[in-house]
């Protein structure tokens, strides 16, 4: 009810939009521990568009005259072919099979993502826990705008209502403390929510405070079901942009509270499935003035903290929100709201909580680390849905820049085995003589084509072999022939300098696909070290590199008894070949 206020409609929407998601979602959805129906996030932005194409405001109590009662219905016609929209978009989205657009939500974008939406409904709470009349800001610094505006109101603020909520605060947050901590030992958690509806509305409807105190209540709900019905079709056009950042947020909400109960529960979810879900939620519940919905927050978290463990308990969440719209409705007639603020916002201690992963997070990965604050920053400092944006672009870019800047490792072997690992971090692991072993961890494309040909060139030294091949023949026949007088032998010489790079292997197991621009760098490559006298070997590729570099003409370059299934292949034939070649040299004095 607090959250269709959100919305700018009527808080007995709120019930129907409780009742027939949840209902649906129940059939359809694969999240055990997600509860749907109003969400602050996504009553907002609904909310912003409702205002903007019906600014009139409602009275929240009283008697509504006909005028209003005619506003009143524009309004929830606006949300609910928003809902309807919503719906259409989540079913074509799961007709195209668009479910894997989930796995672009790593874990710090989906944590942090539902910490700073856990802040924005805290905030848009402040209004209704003081009894102020704020405006609704909308946009990027919306949150600033809404603190500004508290700051600005506080002598506004009804002493009444921000008692009530003080003291529901006072008893919800040690309840829920309670629960968590003894929950083994319990056979019911305390339902700290309906004692706290049910004192304050008792003691609203003896005392009057709405009279006497101004404190804001929820009014008349009217019992019964709303008649099915079309939603205003015609708006589509007019709420197609909006509707459209939505979905899309209200799919990442909905997924990423799935993914973080279902981590901490241990199962699996189905993105698709929950596209299909989520659609026929909004788009059924469309028909019955419903406005758009999605997975909650603080109903997700009361929900998992009542004990519920699998999708049946939807059936009694809309068989409770059943019996208050049939008959208990009207009794909620003086519930303040405020009660309602503070359930909401107690309810999402859990998603607070996660900042205590990131001294962990700090431990395992900064890049992770930097994802998660910038993910939160943005959706904090800006919007939800731009938020959102700049989380996963960020993360993706963090990937990016991490295949560009993949290190090229020298391997060495461990002695009587066939494992090979970089000598660099290894010391019992040692170079095969005259053959360079380099391993590549990246895909080899457009992004990393210069870095990745910068490293092998430093580590094989190609740039210096092409230096010295264009020297003087004459200097180097000079510098090869030892003098009469040092006795030495050719062979001698050539032991030493047969510890030169002869042959590079590269170990191909790392990369995980090669694009046209990262084939034909290989081409060039392999043209380069024929011309230093430097054999090129690959290893360990797999099916789809091979199938490339063959378009791409490799093969005119690189002979296939230069492509080998392993590494420790590739090695032992150099290995014999650079031996017997040693072996027929004749030993010549001069």
């Amino acid at each position: 009810m607090a959250f269709a206020l959100l919305t700018s409609v009527a808080p007995v929407y709120g019930l129907y939009t409780s009742f027939f998601p949840a209902l649906l979602y129940m059939l359809f959805g694969t999240g055990r521990h997600v509860s749907t129906g109003t969400f602050a996030v996504v009553s907002l932005m609904t909310g912003s568009v409702v205002e903007r194409l019906v600014p009139v405001s409602l009275p929240s109590n009283g008697t509504v005259p006909n005028e209003v009662a005619l506003l009143e219905g524009q309004r929830i016609g606006v949300a609910a072919a928003m809902a309807f929209l919503v719906g259409l978009l989540m079913i074509a989205m799961f007709t195209l099979r668009l479910g894997f657009l989930s796995t672009y939500l790593s874990e710090p974008v989906v944590k942090a993502f539902t910490s700073g939406a856990a802040l924005h409904v805290v905030v848009s709470q402040l209004q209704s826990l003081l009894g102020l009349p704020l405006p609704r800001p909308d946009g990027c610094f919306a949150i600033f705008q809404i603190l500004a505006s508290v700051v600005e109101a506080l002598p506004l603020t009804n002493i009444a209502e921000l008692l009530i909520s003080g003291l529901c605060l006072a008893v919800l947050v040690p309840i829920k403390e309670i629960n968590n901590r003894f929950r083994s030992r319990m056979w019911v958690p305390i339902p700290g929510e309906i004692i706290m509806v049910l004192l304050a509305t008792g003691i609203c409807f003896a005392s009057s405070l709405n009279t006497h105190y101004k404190v804001q209540i929820v009014g008349h709900l009217p019992a019964g079901f709303p008649q099915p019905q079309l939603p205003a079709l015609h708006l589509l056009p007019q709420v197609l942009g909006d509707t459209v950042a939505l979905t899309f947020v209200a799919y990442a909400i909905s997924v990423s509270l799935a993914m973080i109960y279902a981590e901490k529960h241990h199962y699996i979810i189905d993105p698709n499935q929950e596209l299909l879900a989520h659609g026929l939620s909004n788009l059924v519940s469309s028909l019955f003035t419903c406005f758009p919905s999605s997975a909650t927050l603080a109903t997700t978290n009361i929900l998992e903290s009542a004990g519920g463990h699998t999708q049946l308990s939807g059936l009694f969440t809309s068989a409770i929100v059943l019996i208050v719209l049939m008959w208990i409705g009207p009794l909620f007639y003086y519930l303040p709201k405020c009660v309602l603020a503070c359930i909401n916002v107690t309810s999402l201690r859990q998603m607070f909580l996660q900042f205590q992963d990131l001294p962990e997070l700090w431990r395992i990965s900064r890049i992770d680390f930097a994802v998660w604050v910038v993910t939160w920053l943005s959706v904090v400092v800006l919007s939800v849905d731009l938020g959102l944006a700049v989380g996963i672009v960020f993360s993706m870019m963090t990937v990016v820049c991490r295949t560009q800047r993949a290190e090229c490792s020298v391997l060495g072997r461990a002695a009587d085995t066939e494992i090979y690992k970089p000598v660099k971090y290894n010391s019992k692991c040692f170079e095969v003589p005259g053959v360079k072993i380099l391993s590549y961890q990246a895909p080899i494309y457009y992004g990393n084509r210069n870095f990745f040909r910068d490293a092998l060139s430093q580590l094989v030294g190609l740039e210096d072999i092409m230096k010295h091949e264009d020297q003087d023949l004459d200097h180097r026949i000079k510098m090869d022939i030892s003098t009469v007088e040092s006795s030495v032998s050719v062979l001698d010489q050539k032991k030493s300098t047969g510890m030169a790079v002869q042959a590079v292997i590269l170990d191909c197991s790392g990369v995980s696909f090669v694009d046209s621009a990262g084939a034909r760098l290989l081409i060039q490559v392999c043209a380069e070290c024929q011309k230093a006298g430097v054999q090129m070997h690959l290893a360990a590729c797999n099916a789809n590199i091979l199938q490339t570099l063959s378009f791409c003409g490799l093969m005119h370059h690189l002979p296939p008894q230069q492509i080998f299934v392993t590494v420790h292949d590739a090695a032992s034939y150099l290995q014999q070949t650079m031996g017997n070649v040693e072996q027929k040299d004749p030993t010549i004095w001069v």
